[in-house]
């Protein structure tokens, strides 16, 4: 199965969504391989943004993924990353289309609720930023023959 990396930000701890958030992944039949909530700091966030770290809005980027810890959860499943990138909805949540998780819960482009691997190539390299390989777990709950034909599995 392939994994991707979701993190769960600031601005879905402060606002009490965790359970929302986590619950929407598990009705859609996704496996949490991995979850565990941390304090992200400087360091690990220069790394993860890259891409990022010359842009003007970077210094409030790095406030916003410190202000508080955040949940990090490796998730499993048939196409997960394009499957959970459509979940979540546009980065701008004031643009995300309603049903999505950006587009029920958001209101920002950057107090957006999560981040979402953007590739599974990119989902590699993410989970092991954050996960150590004994962190995530491989394994078919019970659910998998009521949530996948026989050949998707």
């Amino acid at each position: 199965m392939e994994q991707t990396l979701v993190i769960l930000k600031p601005s879905a701890i402060s606002r009490g969504l965790v359970g929302d958030v986590i619950t929407r992944f598990q009705r859609k039949g996704l496996i949490i391989a991995g979850i565990k909530m941390m304090q992200l700091d400087e360091a690990i966030l220069r790394e993860h943004y890259a891409h990022l770290v010359e842009r003007p809005f970077f210094p409030t980027l790095l406030k916003s993924m410190m202000a508080t810890p955040v949940i990090v959860m490796v998730l499993a499943g048939k196409d997960v990353v394009s499957v959970v990138r459509a979940m979540t909805g546009a980065t701008n949540s004031r643009v995300a289309a309603p049903g999505t998780i950006r587009g029920d819960f958001g209101m920002s482009g950057q107090e957006n609720i999560v981040h979402a691997s953007d590739s599974p190539e990119n989902a590699a390299i993410e989970v092991a930023r954050f996960f150590l390989p004994t962190e995530v777990f491989g394994y078919n709950p019970i659910t998998m023959p009521a949530t996948y034909a026989p050949d998707e599995i």
